[in-house]
């Protein structure tokens, strides 16, 4: 496993981040526990997670189930660097969501005990607050760190402006800000490249692409299809008639290089310069094997021009879209 620093932070992580979302709804427990072992003897240290995750299971079964692995002992929680996130709303009383100083501390309070930890290494917001001053986000962030139960702050879902602003109150502040964007990033949707990278590395945050593999369209979702391993409907079957064409020369093209689509949208995330690690979010071993082959691919020039003539991103803002 190769390790990277984040952002511009002294902390190492790996160049593979472990999502746990399906862990609980769409992976039973002790499979979920069986992958976590997996990820730490690959050299994984770096897991996500959310207090909201748990789906049919209730809000907050996915850090449950991640806080009684951690209880099992042997190192698991010391080998971890954890991030987990707050904004939705856990219940339907009015402070239970977002990022109140209120809810920061209940939020920051009931992760630790789901997590059965006493420190979260990354809290992360899930989302803006448009409506919460940053002076009191930092406010609250400050108390959190001061206490010992965060070391540092991160965001999810930010505009680049999000990032400028947040960084500038915590600037005012004397304070360290976010050290890394959670963002949607991969071959498909590329939109951030035109001012959210930018602003990360401007300021110095590590980038933590989710959804690498676009919902599984850049998982070899035309294979799977012609071998009826996989149907889609809905939404999802309108997307993949939309994308055909690209995905059709995009799997052929993860054929020529020897190389399975996954590995290849995870690998072509590892060789751009402001990423730290995508997010996998394996339901089975051999999707977590798949990930961390990746991070030994190496794309040379033509083979990311090439992914560049398939799936085209976009240059900086302003040029993206004027002279």
């Amino acid at each position: 496993m190769e390790y990277t620093h984040l952002g511009r932070t002294g902390l190492r992580v790996s160049r593979v981040v472990l999502g746990t979302m399906n862990f609980g709804p769409q992976t039973s427990e002790p499979d979920s526990h069986a992958i976590m072992d997996a990820a730490h003897a690959q050299g994984v240290n770096f897991f996500d997670t959310a207090n909201v995750y748990g789906q049919s299971l209730g809000k907050g079964a996915t850090e449950e189930i991640v806080g009684r692995f951690f209880a099992q002992g042997g190192g698991r929680r010391e080998k971890t660097v954890l991030a987990t996130k707050l904004y939705g709303d856990m219940t339907d009383y009015p402070n239970e969501g977002k990022l109140s100083a209120l809810n920061i501390r209940h939020a920051l309070d009931a992760s630790l005990t789901r997590l059965q930890t006493d420190y979260i290494d990354l809290y992360q917001f899930h989302h803006v607050d448009r409506a919460t001053p940053w002076e009191e986000i930092w406010q609250a962030i400050e108390v959190a760190v001061q206490q010992g139960k965060i070391l540092y702050a991160g965001s999810s879902n930010f505009a680049g402006w999000h990032i400028a602003q947040a960084q500038e109150a915590a600037k005012a502040r004397h304070f360290t800000g976010l050290v890394s964007e959670q963002s949607i990033y991969n071959l498909i949707v590329r939109d951030v490249e035109r001012e959210v990278l930018p602003a990360a590395q401007a300021y110095g945050l590590g980038v933590i692409p989710w959804s690498p593999l676009q919902g599984g369209l850049l998982a070899g979702v035309l294979d799977k299809e012609a071998d009826g391993s996989r149907r889609r409907d809905g939404r999802a079957a309108e997307a993949l008639e939309k994308l055909r064409p690209q995905l059709e020369q995009y799997e052929a093209f993860a054929a020529e290089l020897g190389h399975s689509p996954a590995e290849l949208a995870l690998a072509w995330l590892l060789h751009q310069p402001a990423v730290t690690a995508p997010i996998t979010g394996p339901r089975t071993m051999n999707q977590l094997d798949t990930a961390i082959a990746s991070v030994d691919i190496t794309l040379d020039a033509d083979a990311l021009g090439r992914l560049d003539e398939i799936f085209p991103g976009h240059k900086t803002a302003p040029e993206d879209y004027a002279w």
